[in-house]
């Protein structure tokens, strides 16, 4: 009859007085464990991932020797001591990190639903890969890559609703956006809160069918969108578009409501 080995136990140790948290092997009081996951050999002669990942196999044994610094950490009996595998423990966390660092852009490529929010994107996931390394472990069998780039794709549609949250409550609503002329010249698309420029951008595309092609060509005018330097009025957008002053009041008001029709549904059922 086959048997199984048990799996070695393992529990989370909290953090404590400025140390971090660590997964706690049982075999890390044996002394054994100070030749098994001796680190210092890892730092000294580190091996340069900058161009590629580092294998799963040597991410799992930098995490494990992680760990184990941790522990010396916590059972340091001097501050000289406590510093110095303080120190190895950055050290093999970082290494971690660089490592694998292209899961964050693979992440972010995926997910990448505010092109223009990437590079904020990029920076809050390389906390939340910091994170996973300290809370990964390594004796699961799971892989760190499959593991790490779970906690960063969820990471980033928390981010992603959230920005796009802060952004619409922040931006002027699509009533306050005249069907006419407006009162004062928006000369910057800052005017609008980011209303224009992040919620409807959507709607402006190409291959977007709610709005005509002219339509979109009269709310990128009036209300300085992409390509337009300066916001136009009515009279000098019907010029451009050989329409008169009128017909592009018309339109404007029209594209309007579709759009405050498709953002706020509710309003209209």
């Amino acid at each position: 009859m086959a048997t199984t080995t048990p799996a070695p136990e393992t529990h989370r140790e909290q953090k404590s007085a400025g140390m971090p948290g660590y997964v706690h092997h049982e075999s890390f009081p044996d002394r054994k464990a100070r030749v098994e996951f001796a680190p210092h050999e890892l730092l000294e002669n580190p091996v340069d991932y900058s161009d590629r990942y580092m294998p799963d196999e040597v991410t799992r044994d930098h995490a494990k020797r992680m760990h184990y610094a941790a522990y010396r950490m916590h059972v340091a009996r001097t501050a000289a001591d406590r510093a110095r595998w303080k120190d190895v423990y950055i050290g093999l966390r970082d290494r971690i990190v660089l490592g694998n660092r292209k899961l964050i852009y693979r992440a972010v490529r995926r997910r990448m639903a505010l092109p223009n929010r990437a590079e904020d994107f990029i920076g809050d996931c390389h906390i939340v890969l910091i994170q996973a390394v300290a809370a990964f472990n390594p004796w699961l069998g799971i892989r760190f890559s499959t593991y790490a780039y779970t906690c960063l794709i969820r990471a980033l549609s928390r981010l992603s609703q959230r920005m796009s949250t802060d952004w619409l409550t922040r931006s002027t609503s699509l009533d306050a956006l005249p069907d006419g002329e407006p009162r004062g010249r928006m000369t910057n698309p800052s005017d609008t809160g980011g209303a224009l420029q992040i919620p409807i951008d959507e709607f402006l595309r190409q291959d977007h069918p709610l709005l005509s092609d002219r339509e979109k060509q009269i709310l990128t005018h009036r209300f300085t969108l992409h390509e337009s330097p300066v916001t136009r009025t009515l009279e000098q957008v019907g010029k451009a578009l050989g329409l008169s002053k009128e017909r592009v009041r018309q339109v404007q008001a029209s594209a309007l409501d579709k759009l405050r029709r498709a953002l706020n549904p509710a309003d209209y059922t």
